[in-house]
């Protein structure tokens, strides 16, 4: 598996593998990238973490809403991420950033 981080605002686009541009029907299903439910905050912006199959070489990346995050982009329309990051580097950064987890498998402080 391969990782990236991704700010609230930012949506995954065009996917690219081995072959070019991903071809859904050639393949028959989409790309298996997904929003884990962990993040962390990097200069006041809530960074999100995705996995993507080791398949994807590259993911372009669009901004969504430009009015919900002024500071984050402001001026860009899209990029294109080609070094996504391992399991081992996605761990470093944890370490060194606040991070917080969410959802089905977050920690209940109640206890």
């Amino acid at each position: 598996m391969k990782y990236f981080f991704l700010s609230d605002g930012w949506s995954v686009g065009r996917v690219w593998s081995v072959g070019g541009l991903w071809d859904e029907a050639m393949r028959r299903r989409p790309p298996d990238i997904q929003r884990l439910g962990l993040s962390l905050w990097d200069k006041e912006e809530q960074m999100w973490l995705y996995r993507a199959e080791d398949a994807v070489l590259m993911i372009e990346v669009k901004l969504t809403h430009p009015e919900v995050s002024p500071g984050s982009g402001a001026g860009i329309g899209q990029v294109v991420l080609t070094r996504l990051i391992t399991a081992d580097q996605v761990l470093e950064r944890l370490c060194t950033a606040g991070a917080e987890c969410y959802g089905n498998n977050a920690l209940n402080s109640s206890n």
